[in-house]
């Protein structure tokens, strides 16, 4: 029986052993054979804005890893509506195993890859694509961030007219102009005033000559400042403020910027010589934290297949700098993020 026993607890201990082999083996397996590929949206790679923000997440993580881009892990720029399909069929042909979209455009393409690749990894960066085990989504409560943008602008305005300029119309731009409109209301109310919001939209992501024209018609009218949530037509709305605040020294007009700090696109000459800066401020979303996560548990064969990540406040992806912002309405937008995070205060995402 003692004998017996000895047995049956080495048999029990080799099972256990292979088992960790089998284990390590695969995990070992899915990182030599893991390759990441990240669709961007419409804009470019160096759009200073949300395609960028991705890249530098996966870049970074890349190096932090020591894989080779290109062939470990790489980007593939969107131009036309056509490349959503295409580029999505591109990365899956050269043998990437991971495809991360940024574009919310890209929905119905994804799933369907996803059903025709099921061995395959997917994921969508600001959208939502349910119901499919190889598909995992994150989107972010652009709205939060947008109010404190509202609030911000509220608080500054001399002109008590702002405007709000998007890219094309949709559900994530939506919760930016939302945000903003109740964050703009919200500090009007408190400080017993008006204040217009003039809302455009470029229909488009990468028209910065749209994006200054608007820029152009809304400071015309006496807006002072700009919120802008349009990809790199957003530049265009960067170059007119740009323009104008170098060659009327009186009247100042800002820009808020979006995705990650704009701050340095905000610089200009002033009439001294020195460098002034007209970015208000900027909303920030977590976009390179959303793709280094999704690459990491792709990575250790822990992707989170079939769930949808929601990033706000609360979860820090997303936020607003401080920027130029004075004491009182950097105050008020604190006082804001507070009442968010504990839910004391929900924001409209329509």
């Amino acid at each position: 029986m003692k004998k017996l026993f000895v047995s049956l607890l080495f048999l029990a201990s080799l099972g256990t052993l292979v088992g960790c082999a089998q284990n390590q083996e695969k995990a070992k397996s899915e990182k030599e054979t893991s390759k990441i590929a990240l669709v961007l949206g419409f804009g470019g790679v160096d759009d200073r804005s949300f395609n960028q923000a991705g890249w530098e997440g996966l870049e970074a993580w890349g190096k932090d890893k020591k894989l080779t881009a290109k062939k470990d892990f790489t980007y593939i720029e969107t131009n036309n509506p056509e490349d959503n399909s295409t580029n999505i069929d591109q990365a899956i042909k050269n043998g990437f195993t991971t495809i991360i979209s940024l574009s919310y455009l890209q929905a119905e393409e994804l799933k369907n890859a996803a059903e025709a690749n099921p061995k395959l990894k997917f994921a969508l960066v600001d959208g939502e694509v349910s119901g499919k085990k190889n598909i995992s989504s994150a989107s972010f409560k652009d709205q939060e961030s947008a109010y404190l943008a509202g609030l911000a602008a509220a608080y500054t305005t001399k002109s008590n007219k702002v405007g709000f300029i998007g890219g094309m119309e949709g559900p994530v731009i939506q919760r930016f102009q939302s945000g903003f409109e109740a964050g703009v209301k919200a500090g009007a109310d408190a400080q017993s005033k008006e204040i217009a919001v003039n809302v455009q939209y470029a229909a488009s992501f990468d028209s910065p000559d749209k994006g200054k024209a608007i820029a152009a018609s809304m400071y015309k009218d006496g807006a002072d400042i700009l919120y802008q949530a349009a990809g790199s037509t957003g530049a265009g709305v960067f170059q007119e403020a740009k323009a104008r605040n170098e060659n009327d020294y009186s009247k100042k007009v800002w820009v808020i910027g979006v995705d990650r700090d704009q701050e340095d696109e905000g610089d200009y000459k002033l009439e001294n010589g020195e460098t002034g800066n007209f970015t208000l401020t900027s909303t920030k979303k977590n976009v390179g934290a959303a793709v280094k996560e999704f690459a990491e548990t792709s990575y250790n064969g822990k992707f989170p297949g079939g769930k949808h990540l929601t990033f706000g406040l609360k979860e820090e992806g997303v936020d607003l700098t401080k920027g130029q912002l004075s004491e009182e309405a950097y105050q008020a937008v604190s006082e804001a993020k507070k009442n968010i995070i504990s839910d004391e205060l929900t924001v409209p995402e329509k």
